[in-house]
């Protein structure tokens, strides 16, 4: 994430010093203190993102400042915080274009963090429109969708360089957990379809009964509780990129169907005439052995040889040697930023540790283990007993059957997370990038395994 640089402007040296410290957890945030209007004001071609401004300033009140910094630079945000709450004030400032006036007590800092956080999303989301304005189709970087540097990510590269510069149909083949639809996210916004939609679907999480009306859609009336009409999928990837998980687990039934969409390029919705033609770019992935899955009769043939297109395959992270501690070093970055922690380092005797496991659920367990390592760890340093390959410490020189699943390595997560933010569900859920309902089913199973 680029740099966000913040002047603060506060009289006050204690205050100030308070301000500094806690902005400084994220490091991220590149700060400047100064003690009154002017001396901003002399280091405003520094260009922040951001200044703080203290209402009352020894030269200057909060409001004069604010209308210079504008005068020198409109760009620039600001946030006053004032020792009192004058509403009229208020409303004249942010009429003025202040982003937020905090008043000074116990709960400033949290304010301050939560404002500042508001505004970078809005920033950034002005910069995405302002870049889809200029240019619809900016080259994703490879590299920083599948981070690593071993041998067997040089040809995934090169092979998701061709599928972005074509149509041809990609099947992505690899263990769960190893970043099949990130492979499909990258290819799609590398592609000339970037403009348009990237839909992602898993076929497994569908019931069989309703994959057809998921794909194709329906009209008013055509079965059962169809009150409107509603489009498939396919129709809503028109001129995109669909992207089909699991696709070993469509039914049969409707292979043959699908099979006919791919060929004609067109489509009919469940209990309708017209004839919707369409121009998807399709992506497939499972983890599943698709061709052992033709010879024993559960998929067609015919289907297997028209999605096959350019195969890529994903390696699992146990065959990657150290893009281990590649990605533990960026998961360690990526947490300790979204949780305002000091990133901590890496000892030698963990990362030996790391190296030796066998990871049956790749990436995507490596990074529950290394979520897990930084709420355990102290003095700033992931120690070899902070790593831990499931709740209960099983050993990684033990055989993978004896693993405990990766969902217990996740609601050990969630169960210390719930710990540090107060049993608050919906902090935990932001922080750990979960909805509210899985933290809630989490929640259920720590009371019922606590009985």
């Amino acid at each position: 994430m680029d740099t966000f640089k913040i002047f603060i402007v506060e009289d006050d040296i204690w205050y100030s010093n308070l301000l500094y410290k806690h902005l400084s957890l994220n490091p991220d945030f590149e700060i400047e203190k100064f003690s009154n209007g002017k001396e901003c004001l002399s280091n405003i071609y520094k260009k922040p993102d951001l200044i703080t401004i203290d209402f009352s300033l020894p030269d200057m009140n909060g409001k004069e400042l604010y209308k210079k910094i504008r005068e020198t630079n409109d760009d620039i945000s600001a946030i006053i915080i004032s020792g009192q709450e004058d509403i009229n004030t208020v409303v004249e400032l942010l009429k003025e274009g202040v982003f937020d006036y905090i008043v000074k007590n116990e709960e400033t800092a949290e304010r301050l963090w939560n404002s500042i956080r508001l505004l970078r999303e809005n920033l950034n989301l002005r910069k995405q429109n302002e870049n889809l304005k200029k240019a619809v189709g900016v080259k994703y970087d490879f590299k920083k969708v599948i981070i690593g540097e071993s041998a067997s990510l040089k040809e995934i590269f090169s092979l998701m360089e061709k599928a972005s510069e074509s149509s041809i149909t990609v099947s992505v083949t690899g263990e769960t957990g190893t970043g099949k639809e990130m492979v499909a996210k990258a290819i799609h916004y590398n592609s000339e379809r970037s403009g348009y939609p990237f839909i992602a679907v898993n076929l497994g999480a569908i019931p069989k009964d309703l994959i057809e009306s998921e794909l194709f859609g329906y009209e008013k009336g055509a079965f059962t509780g169809a009150h409107i009409r509603k489009s498939g999928i396919f129709e809503d990837a028109h001129n995109g990129t669909l992207f089909l998980d699991e696709i070993a687990e469509m039914d049969l039934n409707i292979q043959s169907k699908f099979l006919r969409v791919i060929q004609e390029k067109e489509i009919r919705r469940i209990g309708g005439n017209q004839v919707i033609k369409i121009d998807v770019r399709l992506i497939t992935a499972t983890h599943k052995n698709l061709s052992e899955e033709v010879k024993s009769g559960n998929f067609r043939a015919d289907l297997y040889y028209r999605l096959m297109g350019l195969p890529i395959h994903l390696p699992p992270l146990r065959e990657r040697g150290g893009d281990v501690l590649i990605l533990t070093k960026h998961f360690i970055d990526q947490y300790s930023r979204e949780n305002r922690r000091k990133v901590p380092m890496l000892s030698a005797e963990a990362a030996d540790k790391l190296l030796g496991y066998p990871y049956p659920g790749n990436i995507r367990e490596l990074k529950a283990i290394v979520e897990l390592a930084i709420i355990l760890c102290s003095n700033d340093q992931i120690e070899r007993t902070d790593i831990r390959f499931n709740p209960a410490g099983v050993s990684a020189s033990m055989d993978i059957d004896d693993i405990k699943s990766l969902d217990d390595y996740i609601l050990e997560v969630v169960k210390r997370s719930l710990i540090q933010n107060n049993n608050n569900p919906t902090i935990v859920s932001k922080k750990l990038g979960i909805s509210r309902a899985t933290i809630y089913r989490y929640i259920k199973e720590i009371e019922k395994s606590s009985k």
